[in-house]
């Protein structure tokens, strides 16, 4: 099974780490974001990964190479400066991912959930299953409402979950959409609205390390639990 991850982002929440070193090659433990990640991503199975990049991709193709080291082949996929956003990196990287669904995992998060129960296929008429996680104090309100394993657009009303920024989707929910600089979210609650999208909510440590703080203190915790 093959899994993409996000690894174009210019990361400026995480200035000045960020200016000379892409986000995912910042360090947990002593190793990079994107390894952590990598070694999930085998530990449940995925034989073939694509990682797109823009800023600083030279350094990620150098340090990761052609993913041998772990038993897994990397394909890379360059976006212009700036890059694509999210669903316009996965557009672009359509041709290397295929035609069955594909897991795709945000660069920038820690894990210590183990993903080896992440479903391999989507229900009948579904085109995204999510993974959700309890609200972190940065985003209290969270993004999506969850009932009876579907997920629908937040109303005020509703209790929310967070996005892990860790989905499996099918081809067709980009098949629509031209390439391009693209975010995510609206193809998401577009498919939501029809009620082809499915959740669950991810047990486990789960880390969005979007500042300079939040990987101090990822560090420490991971530090003091070792």
């Amino acid at each position: 099974m093959k899994a993409m991850i996000l690894a174009a982002g210019r990361g400026k929440r995480m200035q000045p780490l960020t200016n000379l070193t892409p986000k995912p090659l910042l360090k947990v433990a002593g190793k990079p974001l994107i390894e952590h990640i990598i070694e999930k991503l085998v530990d449940a199975g995925i034989t073939e990964i694509v990682i797109n990049h823009a800023w600083l991709g030279d350094q990620l193709e150098n340090s990761l190479g052609d993913g041998s080291r772990w038993g897994v082949k990397i394909d890379y996929s360059p976006e212009p400066e700036g890059g694509l956003e999210t669903a316009g990196g996965i557009i672009k990287a359509l041709p290397l991912l295929g035609r069955d669904p594909f897991w795709v995992i945000n660069g920038d998060i820690f894990i210590d959930a183990d993903l080896r129960d992440l479903p391999t296929e989507l229900a009948s008429g579904d085109l995204a299953h999510l993974m959700l996680v309890e609200n972190p104090e940065h985003n209290p309100k969270g993004d999506f409402a969850l009932k009876d394993g579907r997920v629908s657009e937040k109303k005020p009303e509703d209790d929310g979950y967070t996005f892990a920024g860790i989905g499996l989707y099918s081809p067709e929910l980009f098949a629509d959409y031209a390439a391009g600089f693209r975010p995510l979210k609206p193809l998401l609650v577009h498919a939501m609205s029809k009620q082809q999208v499915s959740a669950c909510v991810l047990k486990g440590r789960w880390t969005d390390v979007g500042t300079p703080a939040r990987l101090s203190q990822l560090n420490q915790e991971v530090e003091d639990k070792q």
